[in-house]
């Protein structure tokens, strides 16, 4: 339980924290994820349960008791990972995370794909120019995490030496912005 009131604090603490990204434009259209469509007045939970390809992350944020986090106030960034991305963890990783006496370890993974702050991915490619070619960033769960270019896509480096794209950026939320990332990142 206190482990839980930590992350829950830290999540909602961590909007005092500065990782320099700027506020996203709602007057943009928002790209469909899994071919439903995302509201900029709905939150990351209303929108991620809609969409059919987030339908593992939606059962992880249900599993370590995030959902109500989540729906808060933000802003928040998430790096969504995937079904496929979930899938292509070895055999039996997700199934072992989603059980009830490993939720603490739940929470640090799906924490570690959170930012506090609303990061577009414009802010993103500018920091990383500014930067000189990368630029880190602290998750809420504590994690670091590299920011790069790949050609025009951004790229999203892990403590572990993994590597996520962006495959669909700047979905924007009421208390955020999800960039939809085909990768699980994983924390040290």
């Amino acid at each position: 339980m206190q482990a839980r009131s930590n992350i829950a604090r830290n999540l909602l603490g961590a909007t005092a924290l500065s990782v320099g990204f700027a506020a996203p434009s709602f007057a943009q259209d928002n790209p469909m994820v899994g071919g439903a469509p995302m509201m900029a007045d709905m939150n990351i939970v209303e929108n991620a349960s809609k969409a059919p390809n987030l339908t593992t992350l939606v059962a992880a944020v249900q599993a370590a008791g995030l959902v109500e986090t989540l729906q808060g106030d933000g802003p928040f960034t998430v790096f969504a990972p995937t079904n496929e991305a979930f899938e292509a963890l070895p055999a039996g990783t997700v199934d072992n995370l989603l059980k009830p006496e490993n939720k603490e370890m739940l929470v640090k993974v799906l924490t570690a794909h959170v930012l506090p702050a609303n990061a577009t991915s414009k802010a993103a490619m500018q920091m990383i120019t500014d930067d000189g070619g990368e630029h880190n960033v602290t998750t809420v769960s504590g994690d670091a995490l590299t920011l790069r270019m790949d050609g025009d896509k951004l790229v999203i480096l892990d403590e572990s030496g993994g590597t996520a794209t962006v495959t669909t950026a700047d979905v924007i939320q009421s208390n955020g912005v999800v960039h939809v990332i085909d990768k699980v990142l994983l924390p040290k």
